[in-house]
């Protein structure tokens, strides 16, 4: 059993963690961001975001990516080399997650009682105070499964990195099982996608049971 190929994939895992990670760090701030102008009294502003979700949510994320690395050279005549494969991929990443976030908050946030920010007035609260001590922690506590339910799609998109041919896992693995004929480098890959999403499974659980014994105060 040939395993030459394995010292190569750990290099493309370590860039699917870090594609992970990055998108991660990105769109969950930039889904509250979205959100806001979701919700945005001012309805120009209003209309655009929503604009932007349906685009985001109605196309495929593979022709995001295509779009963002290829749309520079063909819409400006800007030369791409293969130094901003990496930016594309995060780019374009990050804005398509944070689309979904900011649909999921929208819920998280609609499921909240007004009543409370009624009470939270009566006690002398500010809007900003109300919204980082009793709504923000809330929508958290509520949407957590479906964040994680992303999270673990995220784990799985990284793979389609391979569109424009960055060296993350899957690309690597198919590299390597076109260059050896072997299934191997796939089953490798594949143990790995698994054993990610158990520790991504593992560690939102233990974050949902913190944020489920939350009380406001």
């Amino acid at each position: 059993m040939d395993l030459s190929f394995l010292p190569e994939l750990a290099g493309g895992m370590l860039q699917t963690f870090i594609i992970f990670a990055l998108t991660l760090v990105l769109s969950l701030p930039l889904g509250l961001v979205v959100y806001g102008g979701r919700v945005s009294r001012f309805k120009p502003l209003a209309w655009l975001i929503q604009f932007y979700i349906s685009v985001m949510r109605g196309t495929p994320l593979m022709l995001q990516l295509l779009v963002v690395y290829f749309g520079p050279f063909f819409l400006f005549g800007m030369q791409i080399g293969a130094a901003y494969r990496f930016s594309a991929v995060i780019i374009a990443f990050a804005i398509n997650y944070a689309a979904y976030f900011a649909e999921i908050y929208r819920g998280g946030f609609q499921a909240i009682p007004v009543g409370q920010s009624e009470a939270a007035f009566v006690l002398g609260y500010s809007p900003a105070r109300t919204f980082l001590t009793i709504k923000l922690p809330q929508m958290f506590r509520t949407v957590l499964p479906s964040i994680t339910n992303e999270v673990i799609t995220l784990v799985k998109d990284t793979s389609l990195a391979f569109a424009i041919a960055y060296a993350e896992m899957f690309t690597i693995a198919k590299q390597q099982a076109a260059a050896s004929a072997s299934m191997l480098p796939f089953v490798a890959a594949g143990i790995f996608y698994w054993v990610f999403n158990l520790v991504v499974a593992v560690v939102m659980e233990r974050i949902e049971k913190r944020m489920g014994s939350y009380k406001i105060r």
